[in-house]
């Protein structure tokens, strides 16, 4: 609102320049009134007389008129004043409480009027800001910006305005809005008359869309994959026939291999285009669904693109932007993989034909020399001395050239990758006690000591039986034939910290140096052993150390010179074998096909209850169940074979199951794994206590088959989700 001169009125309590002085008191104003009518022409009492009746009545009834329009003159007066009152409230609320700070500040800088909101804004008390600088609430980095600002309003008169960083009385920053008019004071001087909004908010989004613009500018200039946008052409019939690019990537050009494309249109650039790249654009333009797509392009040098495309506006829009990149290379070399592998599996189907072939053909002549051999050998009357010499020396070149055929006939079927292992839980006692039995003739005759060691609680490894009896009968067999005489072979186990069964063969014989360590494992590599007595290919150790590997364990030897060796092979332990492990083990795999083989450890003491889980899995070939009958051994278990799901009792002998559960969460190795209670505390409360206290899911007993399989399938899906364990491949 603007006075008579069209001048921004000044905050309460600070009149305009021409405003009347304050009015004065009653009483002076009677004295003045008397003083006025003494000066006027009055009449005087001789003339009052002189007034006839009539004249006299006509003059009191002037002065009772102008004495009832004084009294209506008054009423009316206070009237004004009740209004002017009202509304100077109304002004002084809208002044303090309007949502912008105001203030006047003279020509000396200091504050002369403020409202609460910029009192509010500045984080003090309006009469705290009264007499304060002004400039003392604007920050440092913007001081000259405001002096500026304030010389050119001084300078000009017109109106100034601009954003400036402020300062609170206790130091927290934000910005203002900063406008100013200047006019006089009712002294003449000149003030400044200004408004501060708090637009802190604005600029922060301001700055948030700087950055994502200087985010998306640089990831637009510098990503590898190509970008486009472009608008869609339809004919009459809505048919998309052509499109023109609009906006293009640096990276653009390099992908399709199109130059100067920026405006033009596809058919322009590229006029044998196959029509579906049309059709996939129209279609994204018109329903708004995006896509992604792999297509091929043969028009453009027979280019593949992996392209992501989605429309750009609302319904009618018809511009669609597209995220591509050129995937030629990968395609081309992804069909040459195919074709190189349909080439390769050729080659072993091949191969193993010529395997299979050639350990026949070596192994029937073989059967008739080493039969007829033993023949003679145990025959009647016994051979004399020189035949008996002659029967030996076949049978020990015939077992040799066996052992030979074996040998390679492996190395060929591990280094084609279809050696075909039967995992199961295998005792190692029984098998240690099946390889004594194949070495002891063989360590009698040249005066070798043999220690195995005694079992105090079983101990099953995760293996296949056959060849986990093939390596450690040829770590004994080495530990025999590189012995010194009347030396010694020690067989040990343990569990290491890592939960891994190691087994290890010690001998005494003269110890390998480091350098021979190196090659150990090199196929045909006898490490200076060929002009010895001891008969060798070089391949044992190679074949034992690729099977120990497929079996999913590791190989070593420690060495000292002078002292002997100690090779050793570390597998995974396993549980005693379940219905379904031996279905497996005797290769009857329903189907006889390949089936993924998930290991469910189950944490047990109650053993009907263990029969029933091993049963219900039993007719499921997919499952491995390890078992387990207390929380410690439990906890063992799961550390050692690492399963897909673990099966908690809550009520356990020693540490509860939920104890248990709680160390396999804080253990790094096991906190992936998903641990589903199987308990009979069946109460809601005791269910949502197991789920907070962290079980994947709570089961009660009686077991629910189906409630059981669905929470397992659950399970595994949140297993493999995890990235870990591997699953396993099981063969008929």
């Amino acid at each position: 609102m603007a006075d008579k001169r069209g001048q921004a009125p000044g905050p309460p309590g600070s009149p305009g320049k021409d405003e009347a002085a304050p009015a004065p008191s009653a009483h002076a104003l009677r004295r003045l009134a008397e003083a006025r009518l003494r000066d006027r022409a009055s009449p005087t009492p001789a003339s009052i007389d002189s007034l006839s009746p009539e004249q006299a009545r006509h003059m009191l009834h002037e002065l009772q008129v102008h004495q009832i329009e004084l009294e209506m003159q008054n009423e009316e007066l206070r009237d004004a004043h009740v209004a002017l009152d009202v509304e100077r409230a109304r002004y002084f609320d809208l002044y303090d409480l309007a949502p912008v700070g105001y203030c006047t500040v003279c020509d000396d800088g200091l504050i002369k009027q403020a409202n609460l909101t910029l009192a509010s804004l500045l984080g003090t008390t309006r009469g705290a800001l009264i007499r304060q600088r002004w400039h003392r609430f604007i920050a440092r980095e913007d001081a000259d910006l405001y002096h500026r600002l304030h010389k050119r309003l001084l300078e000009t008169g017109e109106p100034q305005s601009g954003e400036l960083r402020m300062v609170r009385k206790d130091g927290t920053p934000f910005w203002g809005q900063w406008e100013a008019t200047i006019a006089p004071d009712v002294h003449g001087s000149p003030e400044m008359r200004a408004v501060l909004s708090d637009v802190t908010v604005r600029k922060r989004a301001e700055q948030a869309l700087v950055e994502r613009s200087e985010q998306y500018q640089n990831l637009f200039t510098t990503m590898g994959e190509g970008f486009c946008v472009i608008d869609m052409i339809f004919d009459e019939d809505g048919k998309p026939v052509d499109y023109r690019f609009v906006e293009l990537n640096p990276s653009f050009e390099r992908q399709t291999g199109l130059h100067q494309a920026m405006g033009k249109r596809a058919r322009e650039l590229v006029p044998d285009l196959e029509t579906h790249w049309y059709e996939t654009y129209g279609r994204v333009a018109l329903t708004g669904e995006p896509v992604r797509i792999l297509d091929h392009a043969r028009a453009m040098e027979g280019r593949w693109f992996d392209v992501h495309a989605y429309r750009l506006g609302g319904p009618g829009s018809h511009r669609v932007a597209i995220l591509f990149e050129d995937s030629t290379e990968r395609i081309n070399g992804e069909i040459k993989l195919r074709e190189a592998k349909h080439a390769a599996d050729k080659a072993n189907r091949a191969k193993s034909e010529f395997l299979s072939n050639m350990s026949h053909e070596l192994r029937t002549p073989l059967n008739a020399i080493l039969g007829f051999a033993q023949l003679i050998d145990s025959g009647s009357p016994p051979p004399t001395a020189s035949q008996k010499r002659s029967a030996d020396h076949i049978l020990k070149a015939g077992w040799y050239l066996l052992a030979l055929v074996d040998d390679i006939l492996d190395l060929a079927v591990i280094e084609s990758g279809t050696l075909s292992l039967t995992m199961q839980a295998v005792p190692l006692d029984e098998v240690l006690r099946e390889c004594q039995a194949m070495v002891e003739q063989q360590a009698r005759s040249r005066g070798i000591r043999l220690s195995f060691p005694r079992f105090q609680a079983p101990c099953h490894l995760d293996a296949d039986r056959t060849r986990l009896k093939q390596v450690l009968s040829n770590l004994l067999s080495n530990a025999i034939k590189y012995n010194r005489p009347e030396g010694s072979v020690h067989v040990d186990w343990r569990v290491t910290p890592a939960g891994r069964v190691r087994i290890s063969v010690a001998d005494t014989g003269d110890g390998l140096p480091e350098e021979k360590i190196a090659q150990l494992f090199q196929p045909f590599n006898r490490l200076g052993k060929e002009s010895g007595p001891e008969q060798g290919t070089g391949i044992g150790l190679v074949v034992s150390k690729r099977v120990v590997e497929m079996m999913g364990g590791t190989i070593g030897v420690q060495s000292t010179l002078g002292e002997g060796c100690v090779f050793w092979i570390e597998l995974r332990p396993a549980t005693l074998p379940t219905p379904v492990a031996a279905r497996a083990a005797a290769g009857l795999a329903p189907g006889g096909l390949d089936a993924e083989v998930h290991t469910l450890l189950y944490v047990e003491d109650n053993p009907a209850n263990l029969a029933l889980v091993q049963e219900i899995l039993s007719s499921r070939p997919e499952f491995r169940l390890l078992t387990a009958t207390d929380g410690e051994s439990g906890v063992a278990m799961a550390r050692a074979a690492l399963p897909h799901v673990v099966l908690m009792d809550v009520s356990l002998p020693g540490i509860s199951g939920t104890e248990a559960m709680k160390i396999l969460a804080r253990d790094p190795a096991t906190t992936h794994i998903p641990v589903v209670a199987l308990s009979a505390n069946a109460t809601a409360i005791d269910v949502e206590r197991g789920l907070q206290t962290g079980f994947f899911r709570y089961l009660t007993k009686p077991i629910k088959i189906d409630e059981l399989m669905a929470t397992l399938a659950t399970a595994l899906e949140f297993s493999a989700s995890q990235g870990k364990p591997p699953t396993t491949r099981q063969s008929p």
